[in-house]
């Protein structure tokens, strides 16, 4: 297992193509499981399935979708990941439809794992697999640092797509930029990241926010926006 998750991890760092239905395949591989999907959830992307290994990775991944209900919508509210390995007999969680519906798949035990930029809550990566099964402690670990590569994907690809007529990627003058590049030397002594994730959280701020980068850089610098870490993630404290 720790050779599939090595060999995981550095094809999603390597991952360049525009056609994001082949991340879950890696992923699936990782693990004893069934099958994985990644869907986008919530307010700052759309709700869809980006990837999903196999038809019934795909199937669990509508429910929710449809539904609005399930562990992956659980994962990305608490910033956690949320294991089921018996979820059809004994289900920790309660979604008074969702499990229901799920009675008449061939679907034994789901892991779901947030997809989160620091306060940008993205989506989940699902787990499933027909028969009950675990986790250990290390794969769990895993497949959260699986979900974190994923989170940056997903992130990096839906600004990329925005480029050309959203506010974040508005053009800015040269002390608008010189600004943005003060802001993320702040975010980096703040949250101890690196320039690319502290740019990026920048950006997806403003994505999130419909606004320019450099106005979210002003709010910045003049301390009415910053980042600290917490428990459960990075919060902006405005």
């Amino acid at each position: 297992m720790a050779d599939a998750f090595t060999d995981a991890l550095q094809e999603l760092r390597e991952f360049r193509g525009d056609d994001p239905s082949r991340l879950a395949e890696p992923i699936a591989r990782s693990f004893p499981v069934s099958g994985a999907s990644i869907s986008t959830l919530g307010e700052v992307l759309s709700s869809e399935t980006v990837s999903a290994s196999d038809p019934l990775a795909a199937r669990l991944d509508e429910l929710q979708l449809d539904l609005g209900e399930g562990p992956c919508w659980d994962a990305l509210r608490t910033i956690s990941p949320v294991l089921e390995p018996d979820i059809r007999h004994r289900p920790r969680g309660s979604w008074p439809v969702f499990l229901p519906a799920i009675a008449q798949e061939e679907i034994g035990a789901v892991f779901a794992f947030p997809l989160a930029v620091g306060h940008l809550r993205l989506g989940a990566v699902d787990l499933y697999s027909v028969d009950p099964t675990t986790l250990s402690p290390l794969q769990a670990r895993q497949a959260s640092a699986l979900a974190a590569v994923v989170s940056r994907l997903i992130l990096r690809r839906a600004l990329e797509a925005a480029s050309d007529d959203e506010p974040v990627a508005a053009p800015v003058d040269r002390y608008s930029r010189r600004a943005i590049h003060q802001a993320t030397g702040m975010v980096i002594a703040q949250l101890g990241v690196s320039v690319d994730d502290a740019e990026m959280l920048l950006r997806g701020h403003a994505y999130a926010e419909g606004r320019s980068m450099a106005d979210v850089a002003g709010d910045i610098l003049n301390g009415h926006l910053r980042f600290t870490v917490e428990t459960d993630g990075i919060e902006d404290l405005a």
